[in-house]
């Protein structure tokens, strides 16, 4: 390539750019390293044609080049990740047997509890907390060889899906540094995009891992509850809430979900299947599978340019040879069950500690919160027999159809300064989670649910496609979003900072 040319290389020097030359090499080096796939980075380190310290380093130079711009690394421990760097190649100078994500960096969002790693919650209340154990993803992730390097930005206790707290301001969106990112992992869909790590964890409880990755152009997926459990889950029986990741690829994802997905005895609702089972190769043949097609889920608005794009991709899931038809379940049940149940959830987690610090709670939590404590024991009695009725009414419908497809998001990527948007399509919102529904209506069914980059507005700003599939289907999901991703590709497209 021209850029390498030697001839091109001596005029630079001669005009005394030999500096910026060797930076802008080095940052090309970093970056060939920094967006390879997870599954390909991984079998270079296990065949030793890459070590874990050059991985690292250049995670590590790509964080320092491009994180002051997007904000979504907030804690980096480049010590503690650089000695596990070196144990993990001395490992295998030693050929002992080595784990999956093997000299794999990792960045954990920051309401995962990290051993002995700050983990504030976005809240001023635990700014300066370190944990003295790992929760559950982070610990399998740990034991599968992955080398933790920090924390990625997240909204004040994961509230919303925009991500900004009072302890490290926002996260930017890479495609449109004026834009939000999402939330709540949404330092975590941004450092997948900047190529900060190849392997990133997240949670989702009304779209956090779906929200973020189709504002950021990256795949997220909220698996079947208990496909992941979280065996410190206050509620234990709770469906509404699960740990998970994103990638930049379906393949990715999977493989990452392979390490932490898998039971636990101290999770109640925990599926007894090993995880291992997400790591086999997800062709499929597609004729004749039957799609759901969204409508407007009951009076949902969507912004013109997201349903655009995803009305587009009718033809796409054609071309795979599905047998595509309009059809969606009434969600009206999901108004009821997930407003009353996450508002509870939200009073009984939250409510003594916003009674000694109100000042510390933003108001849109702190509206949530005192609504919980209004709620009756005949409140919480509709909101359980509504939950059950979405339920058995969705797996009823999803026995005619193997997959539902609808928007990821109602809206594309909006201003940073904005804490939530209050209308879409000339509908007002009364709530912070209103502009949400594409992704909490799917929740309140506690079905699997995958976003996968579906293209972009004429702005350039990224939009996704939710593929829903049926109860505890998850690899099916994946499959489906391969082939969606292979049939498109663009998740290939990287933000123009990279």
């Amino acid at each position: 390539m021209a850029k390498n040319h030697p001839t091109r290389r001596r005029v630079l020097v001669g005009l005394g750019a030999a500096p910026f030359l060797e930076d802008t090499l080095k940052a090309q080096a970093a970056s060939s390293i920094c967006f390879m796939s997870t599954i390909e980075m991984a079998r270079l380190i296990r065949s030793r044609e890459l070590s874990a310290r050059e991985v690292l380093a250049a995670h590590l130079k790509q964080i320092e080049r491009l994180n002051p711009t997007v904000n979504a690394i907030v804690t980096l421990v480049p010590e503690m990740a650089a000695k596990a760097a070196a144990e993990a190649d001395e490992m295998q100078a030693r050929k002992e047997r080595i784990g999956p994500l093997h000299g794999l960096p990792v960045a954990h969002k920051d309401l995962m509890e990290t051993r002995g790693i700050r983990t504030t919650f976005g809240s001023p209340l635990y700014k300066d907390y370190v944990p003295a154990e790992d929760d559950l993803v982070v610990e399998r992730m740990r034991r599968a060889g992955a080398i933790t390097i920090g924390k990625t930005n997240t909204p004040e206790f994961g509230a919303g899906s925009q991500t900004f707290n009072k302890v490290f301001g926002a996260t930017h969106n890479p495609y449109d540094l004026t834009k939000t990112c999402g939330g709540s992992s949404g330092g975590a869909a941004v450092a997948l995009a900047c190529g900060f790590v190849p392997v990133a964890s997240g949670s989702d409880t009304g779209g956090s891992l779906r929200n973020p990755a189709a504002f950021c152009n990256v795949v997220g997926f909220r698996p079947s509850i208990g496909r992941v459990p979280n065996p410190k889950a206050p509620f234990a029986w709770s469906t509404l809430s699960t740990f998970g990741c994103l990638g930049r690829s379906v393949a990715d994802l999977a493989f990452v979900l392979s390490t932490i997905a898998g039971p636990d005895s101290r999770a109640p609702l925990s599926i007894n299947q090993p995880g291992d089972a997400f790591a086999r190769p997800l062709d499929r043949n597609f004729k004749g599978v039957r799609v759901a097609w969204f409508k407007d889920l009951g009076g949902v608005p969507f912004d013109p340019r997201v349903r655009a794009i995803v009305d587009g991709h009718r033809a796409t899931f054609e071309s795979l040879g599905c047998i595509v038809a309009q059809a969606e379940p009434d969600f009206a049940p999901a108004e009821i069950s997930f407003r009353i149940l996450r508002a509870w959830i939200s009073a009984s987690t939250y409510a003594a500690r916003l009674h000694l610090f109100p000042d510390d709670f933003k108001d849109t939590l702190k509206r949530e919160i005192e609504d919980g404590l209004r709620l009756t024991g005949e409140d919480l009695a509709r909101a359980e027999t509504a939950h059950a009725q979405l339920w058995r009414r969705f797996q009823a419908f999803l026995e005619n159809y193997d997959y539902f497809v609808l928007p990821t998001t109602q809206l594309p990527p909006f201003d940073i300064n904005t804490p939530y948007p209050t209308e879409i399509a000339g509908v007002k919102f009364d709530n912070y989670i209103d502009w949400m529904k594409s992704c909490w209506y799917i929740s309140a069914t506690g079905n699997p649910a995958a976003s996968v980059p579906a293209g972009f507005t004429p702005e350039g700003l990224p939009v996704g496609l939710q593929i829903v599939g049926r109860n505890q289907e998850d690899f099916s999901v994946l499959q489906m979003a391969h082939a969606f991703e292979q049939a498109t590709g663009y998740g290939k497209r990287r933000p123009a900072i990279v």
